[in-house]
């Protein structure tokens, strides 16, 4: 049986479009990941299914990785690598019931440009059928990237385009819904009407690999690094510093992009080099939930500049005196 929260959520529609049909398959499917990255590594779940029928949001765990109404699951992916191409993939046999493949990537951050996208909130985009009543949509793909048509046969791994930045979205992701019979299923939770709040592999709707290897992090680092400037959250977010090499004779400073703050939360960063710590900061809290947030410091270079060595680098997200997630990363500086 769905829940009755399932059920109380709008039926989504494509395009305009009411899919309906079936490829005749006598099984429900079972998902495998539909983003060709390794996650928790290359690409992270931001965001899941809301399942708060009312005005807030609450995921499947009932963490606050959510936004009121969201009807999917967000898998992120760096400014670079989508540049170089992350190739969307179809999540289980399908057939190929609608697309969209016109819309510019760009990045919604003024009301003209979501009045751009009314309507077409997906952006480019791709509707699958599997049969008995089960879809899955996939949202925000990169333009002139979409590779099949309409009424195509496709096998689950085949792929069906490219991460982008199209549509209503503000990072590059891929939006995945799933739905039956028109109704929006969280893969993660699909009987998840009594809200436990924990993470079950064995009842959710992903191949056995997948379900085992996810680890529920609603509150994570996504990216940390060097610079030798001040930065702004866009530099960040754009991967502007994916490539920075340490000078000698330079600034250094360490900064840190987390996702899904709550009210308080507060990112420490941490710079040590061969002669000791160099950045060691923490930030006031938030004062309210943050989607996503970023953190910088740093030291000028000292009399005859930075030792050669190594650099290491630690980005906390703290919630009172509890660590919630950190990610470390080091670098040399060469004779």
């Amino acid at each position: 049986m769905m829940s009755e929260i399932l059920k109380r959520l709008a039926k989504a529609v494509f395009l305009g479009l009411a899919v309906s049909g079936s490829t005749g398959a006598s099984a429900d499917p079972v998902f495998r990941q539909p983003i060709d990255c390794s996650l928790g590594e290359t690409c992270e779940i931001q965001q899941f299914m809301d399942h708060d029928a009312g005005e807030g949001s609450r995921d499947f765990a009932c963490g606050g990785a959510s936004y009121d109404g969201h009807k999917g699951t967000d898998f992120r992916v760096s400014v670079p690598m989508m540049d170089a191409g992350v190739a969307v993939l179809a999540a289980a046999d399908g057939v190929v019931m609608g697309l969209r493949d016109s819309m510019t990537d760009r990045r919604i951050v003024l009301p003209e440009d979501r009045e751009a996208v009314e309507g077409k909130e997906c952006g480019n985009g791709v509707v699958l059928r599997h049969g008995e009543g089960w879809e899955t949509q996939y949202c925000h793909m990169k333009l002139g990237s979409v590779r099949v048509e309409k009424g195509q046969q496709v096998k689950a791994g085949d792929p069906l385009g490219e991460v982008g930045l199209s549509g209503k979205t503000q990072f590059p992701h891929l939006h995945l819904s799933v739905r039956k019979d028109g109704v929006p299923v969280d893969p993660f939770a699909p009987e998840s009407g009594d809200d436990t709040c924990t993470y079950n592999a064995n009842g959710t709707l992903w191949d056995d690999g997948f379900a085992q290897a996810f680890t529920y992090q609603p509150v994570k680092v996504i990216d940390l690094g060097l610079a030798d400037r001040a930065l702004d959250l866009r530099d960040v977010a754009d991967g502007r510093w994916s490539d920075f090499t340490i000078r000698k004779d330079a600034p250094l400073v360490v900064f840190g992009l987390a996702v899904n703050g709550q009210k308080g939360d507060r990112l420490q960063l941490v710079l040590d080099g061969p002669s000791g710590t160099i950045v060691d900061i923490t930030q006031d809290g938030l004062g309210k939930p943050q989607a996503q947030w970023f953190a910088f410091a740093g030291k000028r270079q000292p009399a005859g500049g930075w030792t050669e060595g190594r650099y290491e680098m630690t980005v906390r997200v703290l919630r009172g005196d509890i660590t919630l997630h950190e990610r470390t990363n080091t670098v040399e500086l060469a004779p």
